[in-house]
């Protein structure tokens, strides 16, 4: 995940420029001037008119991106958090918190840009353009939608998921997921509560203090090292690890533009191996700082899109970050290189007692399986069905974690609402579309790129 970065020290001085959309008119033009030609033909004074109306389209489109671009920014000034990551010009930025229009007027705005986008995406024959304008829409509804939150309006949890993050969630009953507590059950047995027993049974594979930041760069070394075999990464990409406190998330990735990322560990609870090659992936590689590198390397330093300068953790985009982060950690270890490299690698350097069998490993997996409650219990809390004690103790229940962890859990979605359904739903659409049709690997890393690559929005992965 990614929240409100601290402003960073070097941001870059000037965004790629598009070419002057007045050549690409002028190229057919001059290409009949040059034949000699004194009457054009009537197909070829529609073809010019087209071409003309084409252009305006794509010059319309680069004006209400600038336009989205300042209207985030002055969002981002009513709501903390709100701006997840920015690294366009600083001007920008500074006047927009100089002197930003009141929520009802960014209203109004931000419904006026979409009718305009409306209008302009109609004439748009590149698809990559037609998707930017699809992207562009998007956002500006989870825009829409945010302010009008701000100024107390309320939705339903799946209406507010639809409206936010571009994909309506369909969550299972709580029931559902009995199977896995029973599995677990078989996997932990003995006297005391369930999720006791399996903290007490986790708790022997935490990551001592004085080993994280070791533990820590050999994972994300790794996890970089796989995913630079099949994506091509900028020269001279970095990041800064941090370990912190009191935080209502595990990690956190502040992107800070020129391929730089701060990634914060949250350390107000014990740190178990699991969380090491985790979180290496999800904020690191091929996550969210990998996502953030191409789309600045890609879309605003190569297209000239300045509008994927700034990024709205309210919007669908966050489906895609949060969703392509979790599917890359099985992506970078499939099967079973992730415990391989656990027991080999990470376990000797923490320090950690390496287990003769692999019920660890199959307590993990069966833990991710009743993942899912998760959202069923947010669902439940935040439509009013329950309140937040239930949520807690619910959340300690399928989630087997101690009052501490639940607390921590339910906080996350007191602070974030129905932002927890980027992880779990995100993580099944980008798999599904990643893994369609039983791909190569080579093919799988392919897809992989092309999602963090591109103005992906949710319903792309269903194509």
């Amino acid at each position: 995940m990614c929240v409100t970065p601290p402003k960073p020290k070097d941001k870059p001085q000037a965004m790629t420029k598009l070419i002057s959309l007045s050549l690409i008119v002028a190229a057919p033009l001059a290409g009949c001037a040059a034949t000699g030609a004194k009457d054009p033909a009537p197909n070829a004074a529609v073809t010019t008119l087209d071409v003309r109306r084409t252009a305006a389209s794509a010059k319309a489109l680069d004006e209400i991106a600038a336009a989205y671009l300042q209207l985030s920014l002055e969002i981002g000034t009513h709501e903390p958090g709100y701006i997840d990551a920015y690294y366009g010009p600083p001007e920008l930025q500074k006047a927009a918190e100089a002197a930003p229009r009141d929520k009802a007027t960014l209203l109004a705005a931000t419904r006026e840009l979409m009718a305009q986008l409306d209008l302009a995406a109609r004439r748009l024959p590149d698809p990559l353009e037609r998707r930017r304008a699809t992207f562009l829409r998007a956002q500006l509804r989870a825009a829409e939608t945010r302010l009008q939150m701000m100024q107390g309006t309320r939705f339903a949890f799946a209406d507010e998921a639809e409206r936010l993050f571009g994909v309506r969630p369909r969550l299972k009953p709580l029931a559902n997921y009995d199977l896995a507590l029973k599995q677990i059950e078989a996997l932990v047995p003995g006297d005391g509560p369930l999720p006791d027993r399996v903290e007490a049974y986790l708790d022997a594979f935490t990551i001592p203090k004085e080993r994280l930041q070791k533990t820590f760069d050999a994972a994300i070394a790794r996890c970089r090292g796989r995913s630079m075999a099949h994506i091509p990464m900028p020269e001279g990409e970095s990041f800064r690890l941090e370990f912190v406190t009191g935080k209502s998330w595990s990690g956190y990735n502040y992107y800070q533009g020129g391929y730089h990322s701060l990634i914060q560990v949250n350390t107000d609870l014990p740190i178990r191996l699991s969380r090491a090659l985790d979180l290496g992936c999800h904020e690191g590689y091929p996550g969210h700082h990998l996502l953030n590198m191409k789309l600045e390397e890609k879309l605003v330093k190569e297209r000239g899109w300045a509008e994927f300068s700034v990024y709205p953790l309210y919007s669908p985009q966050s489906l895609i970050a949060e969703g392509s982060a979790n599917y890359g950690i099985d992506l970078a270890f499939p099967e079973s290189s992730k415990a391989d490299t656990e027991r080999d690698v990470l376990m000797p350097i923490a320090e950690i007692a390496v287990p003769s069998d692999d019920r660890y490993w199959e307590l993990l997996a069966a833990i991710k399986r009743a993942s899912g409650a998760r959202l069923t219990i947010a669902q439940q809390y935040l439509d009013g069905i329950i309140d937040r004690p239930t949520a807690v103790a619910l959340t300690q229940k399928y989630l087997l974690v101690s009052p501490q962890r639940a607390e921590q859990s339910v906080s996350f979605t007191d602070q974030y609402r129905s932002y927890v359904i980027n992880y779990g739903l995100g993580e099944t659409m980008v798999r599904s579309y990643v893994e369609r049709g039983k791909p190569s690997r080579d093919e799988m890393w392919r897809r992989m790129a092309k999602i963090v690559s591109e103005p992906t929005l949710p319903s792309d992965l269903l194509r």
